[in-house]
């Protein structure tokens, strides 16, 4: 990892150099003004001023291929992009680690990425993101290396937006546009295509650029009469116009597709089926989970967002009890809130379950972050009064020493591989046991002509055991209220 500015032997050589008596004529050159044994004390811990003054270069995020007719082939269909961060909290690897992840988001999104830089600062610049020096020189890379595209890991404003365009002369977007961009290549229902055009609006509508009154649509002509001379609505106003008239049918189209998603809830409810949510940051491993639980075929991609629409596919406990697992999308940091205001109704899936299986990536740098991310989101829909298991999935290709620490800090926690089926037999027990039980405990002859009750045994409540005799099947069941009133008639004397 290399820095592309350094500070100069010369500015180490006169820091000491000058005597204390002579530190006002110091003072007077800028790379001598401040030194950490005289002014350290008093100012507190500083930025270190050559990591300050660095827009750092990240090595390795360059995904350009060797092969020469490959990379042309590649350069036909693929934006070469360039990225920048701002490091202001955390560590070198912290930042590093946000930039490699907007790397992989690039390219989940179609694109070439070709370097990242990084600059620290106690916040973004107000105007241009990385303050003006910084963008210039980032013009210089965007040049060295043939970019059209530069992605900021970050939410720019509009007018930072348009502020860093006019430095360095191509495309900018921030990773909320990108994330959206992503989403509207992976939805493939019809509810998320919605969802997902509503988010598009909700963040484009502030950054509509115009001509102003060049481009004015209405104008008053010259036997209009009084007062229709003047510019009428502008080509900009009659943008904003359209797109929130848009936005207002998306959003009563989402509300009549939330509907029936509720109707089914409300009947999973009625017939007393438990839900299990499947939640978690995205690539971790969620789908191959679903598919290994319930064998549901999902689309499973080493991608992020690669499944976006949710799944919901009927399971069953080692005891025989029956109940509902549902993949929803998966979760990254700093998830846009246009997304997470869209998507309310897919996400209340999980909020509704009656257990969350929180998914995280044990062979990621860095899982305690994601735990950290996907949680947020999870106190933003109103689920933190759901019980919750983590399952660290990947155990098979994570660092040992990773997971132990995860299992011991994380107390309902375990280690699976939905590639290998490894602990996938003791998360099944774990469901099994936390899943909510019936209240009532009956025992009931059932006669053989009313077998419909014995199947509703079954599927409702928790056999715990069944005998067959002449006169009917003798069960002892735990069930719900309702259940037990219907088997109450067929209660032998002995147990009323």
């Amino acid at each position: 990892m290399t820095s592309s500015s350094s500070p100069s032997q010369d500015t180490k050589r006169l820091a000491h150099a000058y005597p204390e008596g002579l530190r006002a004529d110091a003072l007077m050159e800028e790379d001598v003004a401040w030194s950490y044994e005289i002014d350290g004390e008093r100012d507190g811990e500083q930025f270190d001023r050559s990591e300050r003054a660095a827009l750092r270069r990240v090595a390795g995020l360059s995904t350009e291929l060797e092969d020469v007719t490959e990379v042309e082939y590649r350069q036909l269909r693929l934006e070469r992009v360039v990225l920048v961060g701002v490091w202001t909290t955390g560590t070198a690897q912290d930042a590093d680690n946000s930039l490699a992840e907007l790397a992989a988001l690039a390219e989940t999104a179609g694109a070439l990425v070709l370097d990242g830089v990084i600059q620290r600062r106690d916040k973004p610049d107000a105007a241009t993101y990385i303050g003006s020096g910084k963008a210039a020189e980032l013009r210089d890379v965007v040049l060295e290396t043939g970019a059209d595209t530069v992605i900021c890991d970050g939410e720019l404003s509009p007018g930072q937006l348009i502020q860093l365009e006019d430095v360095v002369k191509v495309k900018v977007i921030d990773r909320t546009a990108l994330i959206l961009d992503i989403f509207a290549q992976h939805a493939k229902s019809r509810e998320g295509k919605a969802q997902v055009a509503l988010a598009q609006m909700q963040y484009m509508l502030p950054r509509l650029r115009g001509w102003g009154q060049s481009l004015s649509r209405q104008m008053g002509g010259g036997r209009g009469g009084l007062a229709t001379r003047g510019p009428g609505e502008t080509k900009i106003e009659t943008d904003r116009r359209r797109i929130r008239e848009k936005m207002a049918k998306m959003r009563r189209e989402i509300a009549e597709m939330k509907t029936g998603r509720e109707i089914k809830r409300q009947e999973r409810r009625r017939n007393k089926v438990p839900s299990v949510a499947i939640a978690g940051y995205t690539n971790a491993g969620k789908s191959s989970l679903l598919n290994r639980l319930t064998g549901a075929g999902v689309l499973v991609e080493n991608a992020l967002f690669a499944t976006l629409d949710p799944t919901v596919r009927r399971a069953e406990t080692p005891s025989g009890r029956l109940y509902t697992l549902a993949d929803t999308v998966g979760f990254v940091r700093h998830l846009p809130h246009h997304l997470v205001e869209a998507f309310r109704s897919t996400m209340e899936e999980v909020g509704d379950s009656d257990l969350i299986l929180h998914v995280v990536d044990g062979s990621h740098p860095n899982p305690e972050e994601q735990l950290a991310a996907v949680r947020e989101v999870i106190r933003d829909v109103g689920a933190t009064d759901v019980p919750e298991i983590v399952v660290i999935n990947k155990a098979d290709t994570a660092d040992p020493l990773v997971l132990q620490r995860l299992l011991r800090v994380e107390k309902r926690s375990i280690a699976v591989s939905a590639r290998t089926g490894r602990g996938i037999e003791e998360l099944l027990a774990l469901i099994d046991n936390d899943l909510p039980r019936p209240s009532v405990e009956i025992e009931a002859l059932v006669p053989y002509t009313h077998g419909k009750l014995v199947a509703r045994a079954h599927t409702e409540g928790e056999v715990i055991s069944e005998e067959h005799t002449a006169e009917g099947t003798l069960l002892k069941v735990r069930v719900h209220e309702e259940l037990a009133a219907d088997l109450a008639p067929y209660a032998p004397v002995s147990a009323a």
